[in-house]
């Protein structure tokens, strides 16, 4: 495996590319860090040969969202609605640049996110074909309308599989939205199914923010 770090405008990127040629690439959009955690998660993991490019340094609550969603809580910030910003700068920059650096031609290219991201890997696939497979861990999938978007809504391109995952303590808080989260995944996993699309749905052990890491290498292995 070769690892390159570069920077497409605010963003900085790792590249972890395969050895051999004509591996899938996968697009992993990280809160924070570099991606390693996941890629030593996949190594335990018995991972086949794999492209992983992770980006970083993003502008969080609006890069990953579709539209505006106001704070949480008191404490909290607003979802800003950046998505559309955003993906531009993935497919006409980021994604050429990655391809570039990769050994052959990808036979797959999916996008995986945890949280937010994961809400962006599926949004992306109604908004561009560049993506054939997804995976939305522990997906912010409480979203405000956001079920409602993917029911009313097609894809831009059919998707050989999408995964979709939450921890079983995700849906136990008190606040309103955020226990929509397990029935809007359930919703969209028999939604997804009913068109006839490959859909693997789990539920993990623990709360939102246990065990990202293997999670997402999880994510990542079942829609290779």
């Amino acid at each position: 495996m070769t690892i390159e770090n570069f920077n497409v405008d605010r963003l900085s990127l790792t590249l972890y590319a395969a050895d051999t040629a004509d591996r899938p690439l996968v697009v992993l959009h990280n809160y924070a860090g570099d991606g390693s955690a996941v890629m030593a998660a996949l190594k335990d993991l018995h991972s086949p040969d794999l492209n992983l490019l992770c980006i970083g340094n993003l502008n969080w609550d609006h890069d990953m969202t579709p539209w505006y969603a106001p704070p949480l809580s008191p404490e909290d910030t607003p979802c800003t609605g950046g998505a559309d910003e955003y993906l531009p700068l993935l497919l006409t920059e980021i994604l050429p640049k990655a391809k570039e650096r990769i050994p052959g031609i990808p036979p797959q290219v999916g996008i995986a996110g945890y949280s937010l991201a994961g809400l962006f890997a599926l949004y992306a696939l109604y908004k561009s074909d560049a993506f054939d497979r997804a995976a939305s861990i522990s997906g912010s999938l409480w979203f405000p309308d956001f079920t409602e978007y993917c029911f009313s809504h097609a894809m831009k391109r059919i998707p050989g599989k999408i995964y979709l995952s939450l921890g079983d303590r995700e849906a136990k808080t008190k606040n309103k939205l955020l226990r929509t989260v397990q029935d809007n995944t359930e919703s969209l996993a028999d939604h997804y199914r009913s068109l006839g699309l490959s859909v693997i749905w789990e539920l993990n052990p623990g709360n939102h923010f246990q065990d990202a890491a293997r999670r997402s290498a999880k994510g990542i292995l079942a829609i290779l």
